[in-house]
């Protein structure tokens, strides 16, 4: 019997043209995701995949990922379009958390407003605003419970806000001046609270999904009662890190909600770019047998209650629960940035699934909890007090005015123990 080395070298050669002839062949090309509209179209939302208010069934806590796979390519809404809460989803919640929920995306909104303008008068070097958007995060963290942790990106002021975390120190951060709680150490807007069980923002985009996943693991480990939830944009599912959490959340049944925001653009690339036209983002937790929900970001009531179920999953010993958050991001995506060069002006405003501060607001409305009249008092009411607030802030500095973090803090908080060779440093640096 030949050797395998002899079969090789007696090995008839295959000739190169051999097989069919494909010389009359279409010719290759890539897909390059376009979104409906650009500048100068009108705003064309053919493409979304949407269900009716309370037409999603709801599971059970403890369903079979296997059993779910539908509420992916569906879209979990509550709130119809009279503002009447519909179908298995409505949460059972009281008329004061309603409100609770509505104070504070207004309050998120104002805040917002008035630190974009700051950044307008050069007073701080960058913003970022969530104006569309505030129902994710305030829904969410009030279903969460307050020792929950929070591993958020920069579009989720609603959770500082919700968890009274004082507006004062997030307008000092902004303004890096003497009393910014970060030293001056961390860009405008990228906070950092602890003390109110919510993760340091990190500017490396997806990594907050790794970070959610390992401490829901050590909660776990620990024999803890707490869970993590995690927040992530449309473009960062195209991060690796997105699906190394995906893993290990499967893998090990960590005790975390997983979140993707989607509002349809990453800076300025359409989310197309990321995958989202092939399938819904919600689906890629089929693959991972997470089970995954695709809510309406805009209805407080959805968010609030899907967020509810996921948690009960994952105190339940039952595993990670991976979220898709329907929305749009209405204004730009940063004080850096120009959406009319890449969208129509007017896709905003037409957005189907409307804006969330005013939903919540016709729903009180119409189960009697809510008036008009009220509402432009709180509306004025909240100017005032971030007006207020932002005075104070002013008075301690801004940007090039007034005192900043004293460069010899950069010396603190690196080690537990002051390292020898720092304390060297900080002499010879004359502090």
């Amino acid at each position: 019997m030949p050797t395998p080395a002899k079969q090789i070298k007696d090995a008839v050669p295959i000739s190169a043209s051999a097989g069919p002839k494909r010389r009359n062949s279409v010719p290759l090309r890539l897909k390059v995701p376009e979104p409906p509209a650009r500048p100068g179209e009108a705003p064309n939302f053919d493409n979304l995949m949407l269900s009716d208010a309370g037409a999603v069934r709801r599971p059970d806590t403890d369903a079979s990922p296997g059993d779910m796979r539908d509420l992916c390519y569906s879209l979990i809404r509550v709130l119809d379009d009279d503002g009447v809460a519909q179908g298995p989803w409505a949460p059972t919640v009281s008329p004061d958390l309603l409100r609770t929920g509505l104070r504070a995306m207004m309050l998120t909104r104002a805040y917002d407003d008035r630190m974009a303008r700051a950044q307008r008068h050069g007073k701080t070097t960058f913003y970022m605003k969530c104006t569309g958007e505030e129902a994710i995060a305030v829904a969410q963290v009030l279903a969460l419970d307050p020792e929950d942790m929070c591993f958020p990106t920069y579009r989720q002021q609603g959770l500082y806000i919700t968890r009274n975390y004082p507006i004062i120190d997030m307008m000092n951060q902004v303004y890096s001046n003497a009393k910014d709680p970060l030293k001056g150490r961390q860009m405008p807007i990228m906070y950092s609270a602890r003390s109110h069980n919510i993760f340091s923002i990190a500017g490396n985009l997806g990594v907050q999904f790794m970070h959610a996943v390992g401490w829901a693991m050590g909660s776990a480990l620990s024999g803890d009662t707490k869970i993590a939830a995690g927040w992530i944009g449309d473009g960062s599912t195209a991060e690796g890190d997105f699906h190394a959490a995906l893993t290990f959340a499967a893998v090990y049944h960590a005790p975390v909600i997983l979140n993707i925001v989607n509002n349809q653009w990453a800076i300025s690339s359409y989310q197309g770019i990321a995958g989202g036209d092939e399938a819904p983002f919600a689906a890629r937790g089929i693959g991972y047998g997470v089970p995954a929900l695709r809510v309406d970001g805009n209805d407080f009531l959805a968010v609030y209650a899907a967020t509810q179920w996921a948690a009960d999953r994952a105190r339940s010993n039952l595993g990670a629960t991976l979220i898709e958050l329907f929305t749009y991001r209405a204004e730009s995506h940063s004080t850096s940035d120009d959406p009319s060069k890449y969208r129509p002006a007017e896709e905003g405003p037409s957005w189907p699934l409307g804006d969330p501060i005013e939903r919540l607001k016709e729903h009180l409305i119409k189960i009697g909890e809510w008036t008009e009249e009220q509402h432009e008092k709180l509306h004025a009411e909240l100017a005032a007090d971030v007006r207020d607030t932002q005075r104070k802030a002013e008075a301690i500095g801004t940007h090039g005015t007034g005192e900043g973090p004293s460069p010899k803090l950069m010396f603190d908080d690196v080690y537990k123990e002051p390292d020898w060779r720092l304390l060297r440093q900080r002499q010879e640096a004359g502090y």
